[in-house]
């Protein structure tokens, strides 16, 4: 079982058995943080606990991170990997959110990076793609930091509360794979 710590953080593969943890903390950044996430706190607060637990789920072909602060997750962050066969090489990373009161102590980069090691061993995973919101720099700036690039953006990707948002679409190449031939 992958758990790595330092002051008072761990770092986790959460399992069904956290899934109340999970999907208030979700919930809390959807209600938060709405220009972050694809999904809306209507759609995902109306799924029942049962939902998150099935994510969770050790084949459910998701994984989800964590970081506890003592027994409070604090941050999640989600890998998941396309299942079409002209798709397996990629994984993409979604889902990531820090509570408010833990921000600037770089916990989400930690979780992050955490979460693609998992990807990164992953059989024939060659790359991670995300979205994020244009706007929001301070996730920009950790994502770069992990080795991220922009290959585009999307205008107008989000619409939230009548408000457009453009989200740029990033990819990190797995440095330890080979280049494709």
């Amino acid at each position: 079982n992958m758990t790595t710590s330092s002051p008072n953080i761990a770092l986790r593969r959460l399992a069904p058995t956290d899934a109340a943890a999970c999907r208030a903390l979700r919930l809390r950044g959807l209600q938060e943080s709405p220009t972050a996430f694809g999904s809306s706190y209507t759609e995902e607060s109306a799924l029942p606990l049962a939902a998150t637990e099935a994510y969770l789920a050790p084949d459910s072909g998701r994984s989800m991170f964590g970081a506890f602060d003592g027994d409070t997750l604090v941050a999640i962050a989600g890998i998941g990997r396309e299942s079409r066969i002209n798709l397996r090489h990629k994984a993409f990373l979604r889902s990531v959110y820090t509570a408010p009161e833990y921000r600037g102590r770089r916990i989400a980069q930690r979780l992050i990076a955490f979460a693609l090691q998992f990807a990164d061993a992953l059989p024939d995973v060659r790359q991670v793609t995300l979205t994020v919101n244009a706007g929001n720099s301070a996730a920009l700036a950790v994502y770069e930091a992990l080795g991220f690039a922009s290959y585009g953006r999307e205008p107008d990707a989000l619409l939230i509360d009548g408000t457009c948002h453009d989200e740029l679409l990033m990819v990190r190449f797995a440095a330890s794979k080979p280049d494709l031939a």
